[in-house]
């Protein structure tokens, strides 16, 4: 089954130093075991459980760094120069701190809430 989500992407522009950029936005979000979160959650029983499983992995922003990719890396190996420096995040928010996105929103507390950001 195809479900249709609603999906918040935004692309940070700082003068900021990039490494301060990250080093900020890392102490504002959680960064939990992702081994112990998949298990976590595939384990709970509950919805109660879920969102237990969920809010230990939160930062004092309410998001939860879900995945992250430094694409930056490839070309920087590939060129051998230090620069770009460009990396991909998502975070997942609770959408239990939250309103439902939208009224055609999934019912189920574990839809998917991410927000997706471009440094």
């Amino acid at each position: 089954m195809i479900q249709k989500i609603e999906v918040e992407r935004f692309t940070l522009r700082s003068s900021k130093p990039f490494d301060e950029v990250v080093a900020a936005l890392n102490s504002a979000v959680g960064h939990p075991d992702m081994t112990e979160f998949w298990k976590s959650t595939h384990s709970a029983q509950s919805d109660a459980e879920l969102q237990n499983t969920i809010e230990k992995g939160l930062g004092r922003t309410g998001l939860m760094l879900f995945v992250e990719f430094d694409h930056g890396v490839i070309v920087r190996k590939g060129t051998g120069r230090a620069t770009p420096r460009m990396i991909w995040s998502a975070f997942l928010r609770s959408v239990w701190a939250q309103p439902p996105m939208s009224s055609t929103a999934a019912t189920s507390p574990c839809s998917p809430n991410l927000t997706l950001c471009s440094m």
